[in-house]
């Protein structure tokens, strides 16, 4: 009976019993390949949506454990005077202890009627402080004249020397990191004197390091990794202007010198894409400097683009031959140019000052005009004996 039905069936449908079975297979195959894709895009849909939740569960959380102060820096430093006829002495005779002071430093001295204080400016904080130390122990010490400017200007510059080594091992300490090798120790010391749109570039590395840990504890990757490559992202901006090139692959070789792990190295050299990001540990420094640069109050922009306008000022004077210093002062309205006298006569001197003042006509942008001072001293030093 059964035979019979399915030879019946068989005619009427026009197909084997084979073909029959093949036919339904194909179609339940292709039922369960939609049910199979539908299910499948769902998935992806709800594991993106928690992949961003996640994540921004993580960063805010990150942010919110770091707790950090809006840091903005200023170009200017007041220094208290025990009295206003303290400025007179300052001056000097005709202007020469003023003179003396700010060739030796670098930096203005604004004597105006703010009571019992005298303002330093200049947007080299570095020399600010040695400006500032050594103010103050002029004022002090009440023995104001060229020659104890320059011995106490000498003893403040040792002095912020050793403020630099000790910032360098308070990051380090702050950050949690260990055995790093004392240049690179001075190299984040030197950050506490480097802004970035205003940022204070010590405390943006130790709260870059800070949000690193806590992301990668939370994604699994590699704590000290991320910890080291955060702190010491930044190190190449601690390096003078004189070395070229961007601060990341400056820093990664620097790192690299003085035996910092591939890892690391990796972290810093990519964390602006110059080079290619080679693990987890150093997507997680980019993420953590972003997120330090970019809360409100961390950086302010105006002040940088000041700094490197003065800077530039500066360069195109170093770019001369025979210049020793170079301070852009007057809020860049003026450089002064100390060159060697040995290799640069008066003659030279003149026609540097006008060189200088073309360059910078030529290749930078500024507002007003800029007072270009070339300064050549001769002394001759001999012993009474």
């Amino acid at each position: 009976l059964n035979e019979q039905r399915l030879a019946e069936l068989e005619r009427i449908s026009a197909m084997t019993r084979d073909e029959a079975k093949d036919e339904l297979l194909k179609m339940v195959e292709s039922d369960a390949r939609q049910d199979m894709a539908r299910i499948t895009r769902q998935v992806e849909a709800d594991i993106k949506q928690e992949a961003d939740r996640k994540a921004r569960e993580i960063i805010v959380m990150a942010m919110q454990r770091v707790a950090s102060d809006q840091v903005s820096e200023t170009v200017v430093s007041a220094v208290p005077l025990p009295s206003d006829d303290m400025k007179g002495r300052i001056i000097g005779r005709q202007g020469r202890n003023i003179r003396a002071f700010e060739n030796a430093t670098g930096v203005d001295v604004i004597v105006d009627d703010t009571p019992e204080a005298i303002i330093l400016s200049g947007f080299d904080p570095v020399r600010r402080e040695v400006a500032r130390l050594a103010m103050s122990r002029l004022i002090t010490d009440g023995r104001i004249h060229p020659a104890r400017i320059e011995k106490l200007v000498i003893k403040a510059r040792e002095e912020v020397d050793q403020a630099i080594k000790e910032a360098g091992e308070q990051a380090i300490y702050d950050a949690g990191v260990r055995r790093l090798h004392p240049e690179i120790i001075k190299l984040l010391g030197r950050l506490q004197y480097r802004t970035s749109y205003g940022q204070n570039q010590r405390e943006h590395a130790v709260e870059a390091s800070r949000l690193a840990v806590i992301i990668a504890n939370e994604v699994g990757a590699d704590v000290e990794v991320s910890r080291e490559g955060a702190l010491l992202h930044d190190i190449g901006k601690a390096v003078d202007h004189e070395v070229e090139g961007p601060h990341a692959v400056i820093g990664a070789d620097i790192a690299k010198r003085y035996g910092v792990s591939a890892k690391v190295v990796n972290c810093i050299a990519s964390h602006h894409h110059e080079v290619e990001q080679e693990c987890l540990e150093a997507v997680i420094v980019e993420v953590a400097d972003a997120i330090s640069g970019a809360r409100p109050g961390a950086r302010r922009e105006s002040l940088e683009n000041y700094v490197k306008r003065i800077k530039a000022l500066e360069e195109v004077a170093h770019s001369f031959k025979g210049v020793e210093e170079a301070f852009a002062i007057q809020a860049g309205r003026e450089v002064r140019i100390i060159v060697r006298p040995e290799e640069v006569d008066d003659y030279e001197a003149i026609k540097m000052s006008k060189d200088i003042a073309r360059q910078v006509e030529e290749n930078l942008q500024y507002p007003g005009q800029i007072k270009v001072t070339v300064i050549r001293e001769t002394r001759a030093v001999d012993y009474a004996k």
